[in-house]
């Protein structure tokens, strides 16, 4: 086990020993007008992250870190060399190396919260790809680490910074529709348990010891290519972080729920499985039209051919607000929920908002929809905020609120009990009735790959 005041890390067998009390305690100066900022984690949504970067002139990528050479290699082949950006393999080497402001974490959801947490220890702010973290336990040291060091935080909840967004949820919260009695949103799709397979040859140009790296606080498998690419459909690596997914789609689902209730900073009372688990196809996906105001239709395509594991799912809210996770892929606002009030409805989705009556959202203060990428002013806010030191839009806390709904919809499938109303308690984070449940909240960690205690 680790001690308190150091943490080891081995990279191609090499251990590197930090001192994390010493590290998180050194003052860094006030960034200068640009923010300099490392990638961690080269896959696709990093690709699109570093896209947006370029757009910002407030901050400048200058270093690039994947601990998959081949990946890392295309990186600097495609774009990062004629950029000026440094390639490394190790992200504490980079944060050693460079004169960094922040870094953003775009990783694997299993290995997100480790590097976070220690690069928060090394003196980064970061920017925190959803879901932010594997389990609420893991949440929970994140967000009181990033509050014991003072770092700014934001989560990719992205819908948090767009302007019509937070203009809808402000008519919830101000009561447009009146008492909100129930939130509609989707039954999202869970992930699945790895079923062993024989091992496969590492890929072409493997660094060494990058898969024990890699695989970080799950346990360590021969490689498989069905780990290495689709990790986010095995719950030893995600909550179900593909399309239509419980931590996929449904983080930035629920967070529209605890933005447009005023929910932020707390949590459900209450947790019900309404049918048992099954096989099921994400939607219906019969011809139809489809009307005006589904917001979700621009994603319906996207999850046609998506199956696995779904159950309808209630939760309750102090207050008396009810969540149903009840719509399908294909006749619901996919990253949005729908408000239903006594006076009407408001659904709100990613920049796209409707109404029953429409007289509910044509306010004349109502904003235009984005004319630039849709994470560049998440983006910006928490480029500001590095500056400000205030607290950014989806900060840390924020997320693992809204993070750990979807924990709740995959421990209450997991448990099983259809009809019982598991009782939580979201100041402890607790379920006071189901100690089984409650096993579910962490996972023991491979030797290593420890968070730091602070």
């Amino acid at each position: 086990m680790l001690s308190r005041r150091q943490f080891i890390t081995l990279v191609a067998g090499t251990p590197i020993i930090f001192s994390t009390p010493a590290l998180a305690a050194k003052k860094k100066p006030k960034p200068s007008e640009v923010v300099r900022v490392g990638l961690i984690g080269l896959g696709g949504r990093c690709q699109e992250i570093a896209k947006t970067c370029l757009g910002i002139p407030q901050m400048q990528v200058v270093a690039v870190c994947d601990c998959f050479k081949p990946r890392l290699d295309a990186c600097m082949e495609k774009q990062g060399a004629s950029l000026g950006w440094k390639p490394y393999l190790d992200f504490r080497k980079m944060i050693e190396a460079e004169d960094l402001d922040g870094v953003m974490v775009e990783t694997t959801t299993h290995a997100r919260g480790w590097i976070v947490c220690h690069a928060m220890a090394m003196g980064m702010d970061v920017y925190i790809e959803k879901p932010m973290c594997l389990t609420v336990a893991e949440g929970r040291q994140m967000v009181r680490l990033a509050r014991r060091w003072r770092r700014v935080t934001q989560v990719g909840t992205q819908q948090r910074s767009i302007p019509l967004n937070n203009w809808a949820s402000d008519l919830v919260q101000d009561g447009a529709v009146g008492k909100v009695k129930t939130v509609w949103a989707p039954n999202f799709v869970c992930g699945s348990p790895w079923v062993e397979k024989p091992g496969e040859p590492m890929p072409e140009g493997s660094n060494e010891g990058w898969w024990d790296v890699w695989t970080n606080q799950a346990p360590l498998r021969p490689y498989h290519h069905d780990i290495h690419r689709g990790w986010d459909r095995w719950l030893d690596y995600d909550g179900g972080g593909m399309s239509f997914g419980v931590t996929g789609w449904g983080t930035h689902s629920y967070d529209q729920i605890n933005r447009g209730l005023g929910t932020s900073e707390t949590g459900p009372i209450e947790v019900v499985l309404e049918e048992a688990v099954s096989e099921q196809k994400a939607g219906q996906f019969e011809e139809r039209v489809i009307g005006p105001e589904e917001t979700g239709a621009p994603y319906y395509g996207m999850v046609k051919t998506l199956v696995g594991p779904r159950a309808k799912v209630r939760m309750k809210f102090k207050g008396g607000t009810e969540l149903a996770l009840h719509l399908d892929a294909d006749r619901s606002p996919g990253l949005g929920a729908i408000f239903e009030g006594e006076k009407g409805k408001i659904e709100i989705n990613r920049d796209m908002i409707s109404a029953s009556p429409k007289e509910l959202i044509e306010g004349v203060d109502r904003p235009a929809p984005l004319t630039v990428p849709e994470t560049q002013p998440h983006i910006e806010n928490w480029v500001e905020c590095i500056k400000s030191r205030k607290r950014c839009n989806a900060d840390v806390e924020y997320g693992l609120r809204s993070t750990t709904l979807c924990y709740l919809v995959n421990i209450a499938r997991a448990v099983g009990k259809v009809g019982e109303p598991l009782q939580w308690n979201p100041r402890k984070e607790r379920f006071t009735n189901c100690d089984e449940g409650n096993a579910m909240l962490s996972r023991p960690r491979r030797e290593g790959f420890e968070l730091p205690e602070g």
